[in-house]
């Protein structure tokens, strides 16, 4: 009987024995485990890595596409602005284009009877004045009436290229010469010589003549309806108002004096 509690007692010891070595082998393969669990873990951070490269490509291919959709988009809104500035300026090269026809055209647009008169009367006025000037040259005795004389010359010349000029670009014909009336007092001059002719010259040609050409001005300045034509009036103005005060300021000449005396 007592062999056999000891018997049993040894089976009890022995069995408690296999259960603490099964616990630790148990244990032991947890333990063990636990690097594969590491290495599992850590083929996580690979696999993470992989995760995030593969992320990464992801996120590069994405950028890569917003950048090139940027891209588009910025030339494509270059070339809408880019096309908008070709179309404004082709816009203001055809308003541009359209002013400079409207212009021409009304450049071109052929003047009233009133205004043809005007440009015909002034540029008769100046080729009077031209021939008495020269006259004055060759025939004057003072040289206060050869200087006038060389200023008629020098302003009725310069405003007769300007009245050509606008009458030839509207279809105007002036007058080749000065009508029978100037004619006519070139002649009488033309026979004169000393202070005769200083008399006659300033007192026809500058002060009566220009009187009579400041007067019409005048009026003209009212009844041109061509701006081309006003404006040559305004400018003409003031220069024969300036010749007639000077013509009327001019000392009398002395008489009893003759030509090379």
């Amino acid at each position: 009987m007592q062999k056999n509690k000891t018997l049993k007692g040894l089976l009890a010891v022995s069995a408690v024995a296999a259960m603490f070595s099964a616990v630790g082998v148990q244990a032991q393969t947890t333990t063990g485990s636990s690097p594969s669990q590491t290495g599992t873990s850590s083929t996580n951070p690979n696999m993470a890595g992989k995760t995030t490269k593969e992320g990464t490509m992801d996120n590069t291919n994405s950028t890569g596409m917003e950048n090139r959709t940027n891209q588009m988009n910025k030339k494509g809104s270059s070339g809408m602005h880019s096309s908008g500035t070709s179309a404004t300026g082709g816009s203001a090269a055809g308003q541009s284009a359209a002013g400079t026809a409207a212009g021409t055209a009304a450049s071109g647009a052929k003047l009233s009877s009133g205004d043809q008169k005007i440009l015909k009367d002034i540029a008769m006025a100046d080729m009077a004045e031209v021939e008495g000037g020269k006259l004055a040259q060759s025939k004057g005795q003072s040289s206060e009436v050869k200087a006038f004389g060389q200023q008629m010359i020098d302003d009725h010349s310069a405003n007769l290229k300007e009245v050509q000029t606008l009458a030839q670009a509207r279809g105007v014909t002036l007058p080749a010469e000065p009508d029978a009336k100037h004619k006519a007092m070139a002649a009488k001059l033309e026979k004169m010589s000393g202070t005769d002719f200083d008399k006659a010259y300033m007192k026809q040609a500058g002060v009566q003549d220009h009187k009579t050409v400041h007067a019409k001005l005048m009026a003209d300045q009212k009844k041109a309806k061509d701006p081309e034509v006003k404006a040559l009036v305004d400018k003409t103005e003031p220069v024969v108002a300036q010749h007639l005060k000077s013509a009327q300021q001019m000392p009398a000449p002395k008489s009893g004096t003759t030509a090379g005396k």
